[in-house]
């Protein structure tokens, strides 16, 4: 194949991952302000983020070839993949049994998650 063909392949595909993980970031973005409580705040940084991060880690590694940086990339990307879901999930559980609820969680239904062993200050 020819190199110069191979070189825009690979400037093309590092332009539509920085444009799709950008969005993402975009739109994650957005939704940590519009959206209406802690708990979609949280889905929005937890997955939308993370999703643009790692787009974005694709795209440099595109442009870096094979070679040791896209290895670093590459473990980068499933530190991220790994680390910023379960964040989210520490931070949220933190927030529940901290006593934040969902906007349309009914009592009786924190009850019945928290159960009869929750401090009489935590419960909602």
């Amino acid at each position: 194949m020819d190199p110069a063909l191979i070189g825009l392949a690979c400037d093309l595909a590092t332009g539509i991952a920085f444009l799709v993980g950008g969005t993402f970031l975009l739109i994650g973005t957005f939704g940590m302000i519009r959206l209406p409580d802690v708990w979609a705040r949280f889905h929005a940084a937890g997955v939308i983020d993370t999703i643009g991060a790692e787009l974005i880690l694709i795209g440099m590694m595109f442009q870096t070839g094979l070679t040791q940086t896209t290895l670093k990339l590459a473990l980068i990307g499933l530190f991220l993949f790994v680390t910023g879901p379960t964040a989210t999930h520490a931070v949220a559980n933190a927030a529940f049994v901290a006593g934040i609820r969902p906007q349309r969680l009914k009592r009786n239904e924190a009850e019945a998650v928290l159960g009869d062993d929750t401090p009489e200050g935590m419960k909602a």
